[in-house]
């Protein structure tokens, strides 16, 4: 249903709500699932569905695809999958060897190490934590 993050004192939860019957909901804290009774019935929530914006067209009606306009770089580590970088595990400078995790990458809800693709010094790096990134995105250049 719905996901939230709270910190409380200095620690961070991430709070999915999976579903409510009732007076009672079925959540996960930090992946741990929970049943919490409730003092009063939650209220009935009405769904209003928008519609999706229109693809602009070209005057043939055919749609326009646009591309990303920065071209990948030369000896760049790319993403493997769509997600959401979660630490950089190395900085500019730094030598690096096939198979070295550089960064942490979670998707689909699980965490995916990044490792060097090849031997080589960290010429740049071009996400930052928490960034989302796509499929095929440049994360750190090996120079």
């Amino acid at each position: 249903m719905k996901s939230f993050k709270y910190t409380i004192n200095g620690n961070v939860y991430k709070v999915h709500i999976n579903s409510i019957v009732d007076d009672v909901a079925e959540v996960e804290v930090n992946g741990t699932p929970y049943s919490v009774k409730m003092e009063k019935p939650a209220k009935k929530q009405i769904v209003a569905l928008k519609r999706p914006a229109q693809a602009p067209t070209t005057a043939a009606g055919e749609p326009v695809i646009s591309r990303p306009a920065n071209a990948s770089v030369a000896g760049a580590v790319k993403s493997p999958l769509p997600g959401v970088i979660l630490s950089i595990d190395c900085k500019v400078g730094d030598v690096v060897k096939r198979g070295q995790k550089i960064l942490v990458l979670e998707a689909m809800k699980m965490e995916n190490n990044i490792n060097a693709d090849r031997d080589g010094k960290i010429v740049e790096i071009k996400v930052n934590k928490g960034d989302s990134v796509l499929e095929g995105a440049d994360l750190v250049v090996i120079g």
